[in-house]
């Protein structure tokens, strides 16, 4: 066969195999974006104004019962969004899963909290929690001992105490 054949035929396969890897590869890419904007769980139904300010929906994951005494779910705050104040007589672990809120103990500093951040609430404590101004954050809740009662909740965050 003729070397000038031979070189073409060498130039398209080599061109059709890049071609391939790149097609590939942006599949990949593709697929890892949709992957990253897909929550882990369902956003849930919005939640009663009662104990909450703004937009926040919850999607109970473990409901209390006598077996686990524990309640788990998935919260996620609206930018500006908050619980009012409350406190848990077991206390509570938090685990943000997405965004950045605040979280805040009374009589301390706010402090800001992000996906991937680990939250022990110790039992009794009074704190509240939400969204930052400007982002939406969820997190994963666990409140253990249910025997002790879930939560105890009081007057809403102000707008002066979310700003602070």
């Amino acid at each position: 066969m003729n070397r000038k054949y031979i070189a073409i035929y060498v130039t398209v396969f080599l061109l059709t195999m890049f071609s391939c890897a790149e097609s590939k590869q942006k599949e990949a890419e593709a697929e890892t974006e949709d992957q990253a904007e897909t929550p882990i769980f369902e956003k849930g139904n919005l939640t009663s104004k009662e104990k909450f300010v703004g937009d926040v929906y919850m999607n109970l994951l473990v409901p209390e019962d006598s077996t686990y005494t524990t309640k788990s779910g998935s919260v996620t705050f609206e930018a500006g969004s908050r619980t009012n104040w409350h406190y848990h007589p077991s206390g509570q672990i938090l685990m943000v899963t997405e965004g950045t809120g605040y979280h805040q103990i009374e009589g301390q500093v706010k402090e800001i909290i992000a996906k991937g951040d680990v939250v022990k609430v110790p039992k009794n404590v009074k704190h509240w929690r939400g969204g930052s101004k400007e982002e939406a954050m969820t997190h994963i809740f666990v409140i253990p001992n249910t025997e002790m009662g879930a939560s105890v909740w009081f007057e809403p965050v102000s707008d002066e105490e979310f700003s602070e």
